[in-house]
C-alpha cells in the first residue's frame, strides 16, 4: 500500500517543488492550495500532511485545530512547514498538535528526512495499537438475554438497569447463568456459594432463591426447582 501525502500550501510553486520531489522517493502526493480546500477532502485517506501556516482565509494553525477536533483524524501526522522561524512560532505548532516544525526556505533533503522519521514514528504507534487490541482481553461477563453480570465489577444488570443483589444473589445468579440447563442440589450449591466455614441450611438457600427470583422479574421463572432435590437455570420454561 503506497503511503500518501497530502501538501496544503497556497504557493503553488512550493506544491509543485515537494510534490516533485517526495514522488520521486515513491510516496503518491496530492495537492491543496488552502486549507478549506483540505478539510473537503477525506483526510483518512493520507498518511501525513505538510502544511503551511500563512494563508489566506483559515491557516495552517486552524487546520490543524479542526484536524485534532475529529475523532477520525486526531491521530494524523502534521508536519508545519513556514516562513514564520522564530522560537516561540515553532514551540506554537508543536503546542497545536503539529508533529514536527521546517522553517522556509528549506533544503529538500531535510524535508525528506524529516517526513521519513514522522512516517516511521506513526507507523511504530499504529502497530503497537495494534498489537494491544490483539492482547487486549474481552470484557468478562457472562449474560442470559436481558440479564448480565459483569465478572470484574461484581453488578448485574437487566435490561441494562443495575439490580440490587446482595452478595449471595450475586454469586448464585453468576453461578446459573454459567451453568444453565442443569439442576444442582442444594449440597452442590452450597458448596459453590459459601466458604466451607459457614454453616448454611436448606431454608437459606431457599429464602435466598426466593428473592433472586423477585428480583429477576419475568426471569424469575427461569430458576426451576426440582423438588426433593434443588435448583437450576433453564433458558426455557
Amino acid at each position: 500500500m503506497n503511503v500518501k501525502i497530502l501538501l496544503i500550501d497556497d504557493e503553488e510553486p512550493i506544491c509543485e517543488i515537494l510534490k516533485y520531489n517526495l514522488e520521486k522517493e515513491g510516496y503518491e502526493v496530492d495537492c491543496a492550495y488552502s486549507a478549506e480546500e483540505a478539510l473537503d477532502l477525506d483526510l483518512r485517506q493520507y498518511s501525513l500532511c505538510l502544511v503551511d501556516i500563512m494563508m489566506e482565509r483559515l491557516s495552517g494553525y486552524d487546520f490543524a485545530k479542526a484536524v485534532r477536533k475529529n475523532p477520525e483524524t486526531a491521530n494524523l501526522p502534521l508536519i508545519f512547514c513556514s516562513a514564520l522561524n522564530g522560537e516561540d512560532d515553532t514551540v506554537m505548532g508543536l503546542n497545536i498538535g503539529g508533529d514536527d516544525y521546517i522553517a522556509k526556505p528549506f533544503v529538500i533533503s531535510e524535508v525528506i528526512a524529516r517526513v521519513r522519521a514522522v512516517l516511521r514514528r506513526s507507523m511504530a504507534m499504529n502497530m503497537a495499537k495494534e498489537k494491544s487490541k490483539e492482547t487486549e482481553q474481552p470484557a468478562k461477563t457472562v449474560s442470559f438475554e436481558g440479564i448480565s453480570v459483569d465478572l470484574d465489577d461484581k453488578v448485574c444488570t437487566l435490561d441494562g438497569e443495575d439490580l440490587n443483589l446482595t452478595k449471595t444473589e450475586l454469586e448464585m445468579i453468576t453461578f446459573f447463568l454459567q451453568h444453565r440447563n442443569r439442576i444442582y442440589s442444594r449440597d452442590e450449591i452450597i458448596k459453590k456459594i459459601w466458604p466451607d466455614d459457614v454453616i448454611v441450611t436448606t431454608r437459606a438457600i431457599d429464602t435466598n432463591i426466593a428473592r433472586l427470583r423477585k428480583k429477576l422479574g419475568r426471569y424469575g421463572n427461569n430458576i426451576v426447582t426440582r423438588m426433593g432435590f434443588g435448583y437450576g437455570f433453564k433458558e426455557t420454561e
